[in-house]
């Protein structure tokens, strides 16, 4: 990996720190966003400034904006974006307010790089804002494969509004280069979510059943479903083979959560409900929040369409069954069952991840220490005004 010599800032005559503002919309983000902020904030030459939006501020997605306050960190700017609903017109509505409060949070924080994660609607908004507002980007997980979902052009698009670059894996780093992006501004971190599991102190069983509200059982299963947001139902085929497969398990704690703020998410979430209901052995959840990975670990097998099944699990010594096209092309370990959405194919995937039938578990994402790198490569980086001169590079391939 090419690394560029640390730049000073003076400012007024001594040296500045470097301003990072991250941004964060939702559970799907936070957790791994965690520790980067962390060590953006504990960081000589890094200030950490945080701008949260999205479903954190939205009651009926569990305002998960309190867990942020909970774990100390400041918030400089909360732009509610009215995620009142989940059809086209309503997301577009949403993002242009998201688009136009970035812009303005922007203009008043002045940082000197927004730091970005994923691949969702409202985060190509923050990137659009963050060029209008001429502030470099920093994107983590570029380059990856959801073949499933409109992501994926959303993913690509972000590469291309980015001036950093903080890929899961080695593939990643190619495609983004491949995309003309210079090989001195890709950097392979690994997945930060994986900091979670190798510095936060494990939980034990009573501590994780007091976070959830319920006992553990013999067996469980962790269920995560999103919307497939190419597929003309939105998935809801591909749920419904799931949940027809997951029927008969009534010895097994099933711990569910609901699905994001995609288009269609509303639409799985009533489904979830209507199954949930009179089933004792279902235990419903909004978000689960810190006690997400801890109950993943503890789980006997998840199954689902969530990317969490492929770039965590495997580091927690659980096995996945991946459900229909959501996934589809995202590299994956040897712990991961790839699964048509038919219900018995999925009942067969389920005996043999539950059995623990599975390969191994090697995890292509990393070994856990993504935030140091992180922190490394944003103080490293060039300036502003040096960030924000991007040229198309022909054939060239990172160093990785």
């Amino acid at each position: 990996m090419l690394r560029r010599a640390a730049y000073s800032f003076v400012m007024e005559g001594r040296l500045a720190n470097r301003r990072i503002c991250v941004a964060t919309s939702g559970r799907a983000d936070y957790g791994l966003l965690y520790w980067p902020m962390r060590d953006i904030a504990a960081a000589e030459r890094l200030s950490l400034q945080l701008l949260v939006t999205g479903t954190h501020l939205e009651p009926r997605f569990g305002e998960t904006v309190s867990q942020i306050e909970a774990d100390g960190f400041a918030i400089d700017a909360r732009l509610p974006m009215a995620l009142i609903a989940d059809d086209p017109a309503s997301l577009a509505r949403s993002s242009a307010l998201a688009l136009t409060g970035t812009v303005e949070a922007l203009e008043r924080l002045r940082p000197d790089i927004l730091m970005l994660l994923g691949d969702r609607f409202e985060t190509l908004a923050l990137a659009q804002a963050a060029m209008l507002a001429g502030v470099p980007v920093a994107h983590i997980g570029g380059g990856d494969v959801t073949e499933g979902a409109f992501d994926e052009s959303i993913r690509h698009a972000l590469t291309k509004l980015s001036h950093l670059h903080f890929v899961t894996h080695d593939e990643a780093a190619r495609r983004v280069a491949r995309m003309g992006e210079a090989s001195d501004r890709i950097h392979v971190v690994g997945n930060p979510g994986l900091d979670r599991l190798t510095r936060a102190p494990a939980l034990t069983r009573d501590a994780l059943e007091a976070l959830v509200g319920r006992p553990l059982g013999a067996r469980n299963l962790l269920v995560t479903f999103h919307p497939v947001t190419v597929s003309p139902d939105k998935g809801r085929t591909e749920l419904e083979s799931v949940l027809r497969a997951l029927e008969p398990l009534s010895d097994v704690t099933l711990w569910m959560t609901k699905a994001n703020a995609d288009s269609g998410g509303q639409a799985i979430n009533d489904a979830l409900e209507a199954f949930a209901e009179d089933r004792p052995n279902v235990s419903l959840h909004d978000t689960l929040g810190g006690a997400y990975l801890p109950l993943l670990a503890a789980c006997d097998a998840v199954v689902g369409n969530s990317s969490s099944g492929l770039a965590e699990a495997p580091s927690v010594g659980t096995p996945t069954v991946n459900i229909g096209l959501r996934q589809s092309g995202r590299r994956a370990g040897p712990s991961v069952i790839h699964c048509a959405a038919d219900p018995d194919a999925i009942s067969r995937a389920l005996d043999r991840a539950m059995a623990g039938d599975v390969p191994g578990f090697d995890n292509p994402y990393g070994d856990g220490r993504s935030a140091a790198r992180i922190v490394e490569a944003l103080i490293s980086a060039p300036p502003r005004d040096i960030l924000l001169r991007k040229r198309f590079v022909d054939d060239e391939v990172p160093h990785v």
